[in-house]
């Protein structure tokens, strides 16, 4: 198989994955303590996941300053990171939050089964 035919595969595995009927997302988000920015982040997570995925998805909050060995495991290097962790593939949109339409088709968001 060339690199082609790989890529290609791998993009239908992950359109498969993707929209798999009854699969919830999971989303973690990563903030730095009760900043204003942290809630602001939230906030718009919170908007933009009931928008779209209502009852679709789990949202965990994690705080880097209560947290930071999940940090070191997860690899965030900056606040806020939003991490879509399933289904499969894992994608990360960091730093500014305020695009909600960029943000999920920036994590692969698409194809939602209403």
């Amino acid at each position: 198989m060339n690199a082609t035919e790989s890529s290609r595969a791998t993009r239908g595995l992950d359109d498969a994955v993707a929209t798999r009927p009854g699969e919830k997302y999971l989303f973690r988000l990563y903030v730095a303590g009760a900043t204003a920015r942290s809630r602001q982040s939230l906030r718009r997570v919170c908007q933009l996941c009931e928008a779209e995925l209502k009852g679709k998805y789990d949202l965990e909050v994690i705080d880097v300053y209560q947290q930071p060995e999940l940090t070191r495991d997860d690899q965030i290097v900056a606040t806020p990171t939003l991490v879509k962790v399933r289904p499969l593939p894992m994608r990360r949109a960091i730093g500014n939050l305020a695009n909600a339409a960029d943000l999920f088709v920036g994590l692969d968001v698409v194809g939602i089964d209403r």
